[in-house]
């Protein structure tokens, strides 16, 4: 059997299509150009997408000159002169094609779907370490925030055919998105991490965001498991969802009544928390290296799945301990100043309510000469965005910030409320948060960033984290 993810007539058996050229094999999937990579074994499929600001089938060149070795494509140009190619009616129905080939013949996988109002990418990468632990290299995982109507069937074409552990994250910001995106996944077990006012402009109450987070239950497989946070307000509406589609529902937290528990957790010297908890099948003492009780809920909820799919779960314990940092939501990085060194936390992708109130709250625990918080906007929060954007003011003080940058015009109302309590920028984008904080920042200071990825934060930290 060949070792190559897909052949050029497989691809056209799989998406209806017709193989010109001759066939190939392809080591990767991608839909952007520059994500074409040459490796060991050979090239990558390169799909031409049209979408509403380019035309995939203008950058055939390029991906060929990157190194694919075939394409998937609706109309033929003259990149493709010499080349291999599988000609469809859609490119984009060919790669949602693709996907479901994929789940099709990795039928001897465990599948795990992920989604959640915050948490479900860190919550992924740290369920892929989990089982990566005792599987090495047969565990597939969703990439960066590959999430949505492109992204999920991406990522399942992207799966090997002997894969053994398959997680895929699964987003949405309207209704049925989720129901779409689950029946393509088709999970053994699906996890909601938390629900939480997210995307709230699109919907008419937190509880209908618990109703479309719920959704990913609609897509569990015959004697699927559905795994629920037991300390969230909506965890019982979540746990009345899954009930119609699940065979057994697992609640995950840190309160009494839990399936899979934290009982016990202390902060630990070099960061992260040594935990004590319970499951249905005994105890587990373990350390997670991310900090948090935000972290603490998640590893609960990693703990939950590596049982169900009945993993290891004391190599889950060790691969937790050895979890890295993710990009943009959490990782910290120790940067220069002067003679000295400050701490940078980046939460830099996203925010809600929700996940800037449990990244404060770890803030708050830092020692630091100084503790800055610089605040990007929280997007999609529909009527109730000022009120929102003006609470952050409690756990913000709760974590007694001593400085807090406030990036954009959403942040007037928490401004507003912080003017008698602490000092404040209340700046205009992330240009001049990086400014205020080249000229402002010292040794000895405990920075957070964090706001909506349109906030364009990430972009602060890669420049002060550059060469660091």
């Amino acid at each position: 059997m060949t070792g190559a993810l897909w052949t050029g007539s497989e691809i056209a058996a799989a998406t209806g299509g017709t193989l010109h050229g001759d066939d190939f094999e392809a080591f990767g999937v991608a839909f952007d150009s520059r994500e074409i990579e040459v490796r060991e074994a050979g090239g990558d499929l390169f799909i031409a997408m049209r979408g509403e600001e380019a035309d995939g089938h203008d950058y055939l060149a390029k991906a060929f000159a990157n190194g694919a070795s075939g394409a998937v494509v609706e109309r033929t140009t003259d990149a493709l002169e010499g080349q291999s190619y599988v000609i469809v009616a859609d490119s984009m129905a060919a790669l949602e094609a693709l996907g479901r080939a994929a789940r099709a013949r990795a039928g001897a996988a465990t599948i795990i779907g992920v989604t959640g109002s915050a948490g479900k990418t860190g919550t992924k990468e740290a369920l892929f370490h989990a089982l990566d632990r005792a599987a090495r290299g047969s565990v597939h995982r969703s990439v960066k925030s590959y999430n949505n109507h492109t992204g999920v069937p991406l990522s399942l074409a992207r799966m090997p055919r002997d894969t053994r552990f398959g997680i895929f994250e699964m987003g949405m910001n309207h209704p049925r998105e989720l129901a779409a995106l689950t029946q393509f996944v088709r999970p053994h077990i699906a996890i909601v991490t938390t629900v939480a006012p997210a995307h709230q402009e699109f919907f008419a109450s937190v509880e209908a965001i618990a109703d479309a987070k719920a959704e990913i239950f609609e897509g569990l497989e015959d004697g699927g498991v559905a795994i629920v946070p037991f300390d969230n307000p909506h965890g019982a509406r979540l746990t009345a969802a899954a009930a119609h589609h699940a065979a057994s529902v697992v609640s995950f937290g840190t309160r009494d009544g839990a399936d899979v528990q934290a009982c016990e957790w202390v902060d630990v010297p070099e960061g992260g928390s040594l935990i004590t908890a319970k499951l249905p099948g005994g105890e587990l003492c373990f350390t997670i290296s991310a900090p948090g009780d935000h972290w603490v809920a998640n590893a609960m909820a990693v703990l939950a799945a590596v049982e169900a799919a009945g993993a290891d779960l004391g190599a889950a314990g060790l691969a937790l301990a050895e979890l890295p940092g993710l990009a943009g939501r959490g990782a910290r990085h120790v940067v220069p100043v002067g003679a000295g060194e400050a701490l940078l936390i980046d939460e830099s992708y996203n925010a809600n309510p929700a996940s800037m109130a449990a990244t404060l709250a770890q803030l708050g625990r830092e020692p630091a000469t100084r503790r800055i918080a610089v605040l990007g906007a929280m997007k999609e929060l529909g009527s109730e965005s000022a009120a929102y954007h003006a609470a952050i003011a409690d756990p913000l003080l709760a974590a007694a910030v001593d400085i807090a940058v406030l990036v954009g015009d959403e942040m007037t109302p928490l401004a507003k409320r912080l003017e008698d309590s602490c000092a404040i920028a209340h700046l205009p984008d992330g240009d001049a948060a990086l400014a205020w904080l080249s000229d402002n920042l010292a040794a000895g200071d405990a920075v957070l960033i964090k706001g909506s990825n349109a906030v364009g934060l990430g972009k602060v930290v890669a420049t002060l984290t550059r060469g660091s």
